[in-house]
Order: structure tokens, then C-alpha cells, then sequence
């Protein structure tokens, strides 16, 4: 029998990437067609790993959503389009928002609209949890409010809106998803997680934000994955899936787990100025994707140890990334 054709975008990212590596692994006989714009975050140290589990059943296409031509192409033999392709650090989205306008709305856009006319069974956009703002108490459901409160954010929450009035207007079979905070290898250095921990390995101090009191949500991304290759199949058409760990940890306390991993205190914390609008704390319930079944099955302290190895191991993937970037 002939195996399903995946259209991922975004997959030579960190949580593109990781899900491209489960299809293959999963369907023996499905053919992924990667499509990435290689920006800043997107590896090809990575997509030359991807090319080696594939066995030929990877497909890399070097190209962006917001190309109509290029996008209808890729959608006319697709059965499942999953959409990762996102400028996504709040930092870039506060210095020059346009990009972020461009890709995640425009280029949500483009791509939802041809995956619509060329008759995909199922569409997922990839979302986040940041689109519902800071929360203060308790945790937000699928119908919470959205309220965000940066660019990256408000683009985010706009590409949803979008994704989901296809649903509506005309019945096409859209499912968004909104994640807490990820983690694990190939997550490129300027997230927290990694960046904490190259600089320590490069024997440099961890830029901590204001307090250290802002709260996340961590999951590994291993479990994201899970439950996204789940919804394209269990989930309900039109619908939107919180995905979250229930690990929620202030800022301080996830630095000092980093610190403790390599043997070293507060002093080698650099604690820097506030960033605008820094949303204090994300909590999301997911109890609506559990009752499908799903569950996080790795423990975070377990798996921050695993994810602080493997940057120890793979120093080869990242420091020419932060050299790129002049940052070591």
C-alpha cells in the first residue's frame, strides 16, 4: 500500500525537524516533503541527518510559504500538511516585527489556502501558548481570551484566527494546536534552554531576565510531537488542542537546574534588564487532548539532563551556530 505523503514546513527547525524524524520513523512507507526557507534557525547540518534517517523518503525543498506557485506545487500530491514555518523568538519579533507579519500570518495564508483547493485531508497549524498572554491564575482553556502581547505573539494569534475561519467558511478540515514552552536537542542557541547551556559550555555566564520570576510550561519535545502526529489522525476537524506538561518553573529555578547540571551557583548568572512586555506566567490545560489519549511521557529534570548530554556530545552542531551568530 502506497504510504501517506507529509508536507511539513518548517522542518529543518527544532520542533519541525524532531517531528519529521517520528514520521519517518512511524510510516515505513511515508514520503516527507520538507519545506524551509533556511532562515537563521533553520540547520543544514540537520536536514543532512534528516536526509540519512529518510533512506530517500525525505524530501528537502529549500523555499518559503509565502511563494503561492512554489506552495501549490507542493500541496497537489499531499494527503497531511503540518505547519511549523514561523519566525518565532519574542526578542526578534520586538526589533523588527515585519518578518513576522510576512511569515506567520501572510505565509500561513498562502499555505492553508492552497492546502484547501488542492483538497488536503488534514491541515495542522502549529501554534503557541504565548497567543493567550500572561496568566494569572488557573489555566487557559482552548476558548480562553487571546491576548498577546508581543509581535511574535499577535502574529501567531493572527495565523490562528486565519487557520481556523477556513474551518468555518469553508469546512476544510484545519486543527490548531497551542504548546507550552519546548526542549531537546537541535533547538537552536537562542532559546533559553540552549543558549543557558552552550554558554556554560563555552565557559560564559547565563543572561537571566529581570526577577527570574517569569513562569513556564516545559515539555519536551519528543512529547509534542507525539501529540501532534496523534491530532492528524484522532483529532476533531475545526477544532483547537492545548498541548501542555504541567511543569510549570519560574525562570530562576529552571537556570539553577541548568547550573547544578554543570556543578556551578548564582555567580555565574548575568542578570540583564527586563525585555518589554514580558508576559509573567503561561499555564495552558490540556486536558482535551489527554482525553484522546495522549500524555507527556518524560520527566523534566530526567530530560534536561539528557538535553544538556547531547549538546555536550553534539558540539558540532552548535557552535558553528553561535559563531554564526558572533555569540562565541
Amino acid at each position: 500500500m502506497k504510504g501517506r505523503v507529509w508536507l511539513v514546513t518548517g522542518g529543518a527547525g527544532f520542533i519541525g525537524s524532531n517531528f519529521v524524524r517520528l514520521v519517518l520513523e512511524r510510516e515505513s512507507e511515508a514520503t516527507v516533503v520538507n519545506l524551509d526557507a533556511l532562515t537563521y534557525a533553520g540547520v543544514p547540518a540537520t536536514i543532512a541527518e534528516l536526509d540519512e534517517a529518510g533512506g530517500g523518503r525525505h524530501r528537502f525543498v529549500e523555499g518559503d510559504i509565502r511563494d503561492a506557485a512554489l506552495v501549490e506545487r507542493l500541496v497537489e500530491d499531499a494527503d497531511v500538511v503540518v505547519n511549523f514555518a514561523a519566525e518565532s523568538h519574542v526578542d526578534r519579533s520586538i526589533a523588527g516585527p515585519g518578518v513576522f507579519l510576512e511569515t506567520n500570518v501572510v505565509g500561513t495564508g498562502v499555505l492553508v489556502d492552497a492546502a484547501r483547493r488542492a483538497g488536503v485531508g488534514r491541515f495542522v497549524q502549529v501554534s503557541t501558548d504565548e497567543v493567550y498572554g500572561s496568566v494569572a491564575d488557573g489555566f487557559a482553556a482552548e476558548d480562553w481570551p487571546l491576548q498577546p502581547s508581543s509581535p511574535y505573539s499577535a502574529s501567531k494569534a493572527g495565523a490562528d484566527l486565519l487557520v481556523g475561519s477556513y474551518g468555518v467558511t469553508y469546512g476544510y478540515g484545519v486543527i490548531t494546536t497551542r504548546c507550552t514552552n519546548n526542549y531537546g536537542p537541535y533547538q537552536f542557541p537562542e532559546k533559553v534552554i540552549p543558549l543557558f547551556v552552550t554558554n556554560l559550555l563555552a565557559g560564559e555566564k547565563v543572561p537571566l531576565y529581570g526577577s527570574g520570576r517569569n513562569e513556564r510550561d516545559w515539555i519536551f519535545v519528543g512529547d509534542h510531537c507525539e501529540a501532534l502526529y496523534l491530532l492528524v489522525d484522532e483529532g476533531t476537524p475545526g477544532e483547537v488542542y492545548n498541548i501542555g506538561a504541567d511543569a510549570q518553573l519560574p525562570n530562576i529555578e529552571l537556570t539553577r537546574r541548568i547550573l547544578a547540571a554543570f556543578g556551578r551557583g548564582d555567580e555565574w548568572i548575568d542578570w540583564v534588564a527586563d525585555r518589554p512586555g514580558h508576559d509573567l506566567r503561561y499555564a495552558v490545560d490540556s486536558g482535551k487532548i489527554r482525553r484522546l489519549g495522549w500524555a507527556p511521557g518524560h520527566g523534566f529534570d530526567e530530560w534536561l539532563d539528557q538535553t544538556v548530554d547531547w549538546y555536550r556530545r553534539r558540539e558540532d552542531w552548535w557552535r558553528p551556530l553561535k559563531e554564526r551568530s558572533g555569540r562565541t
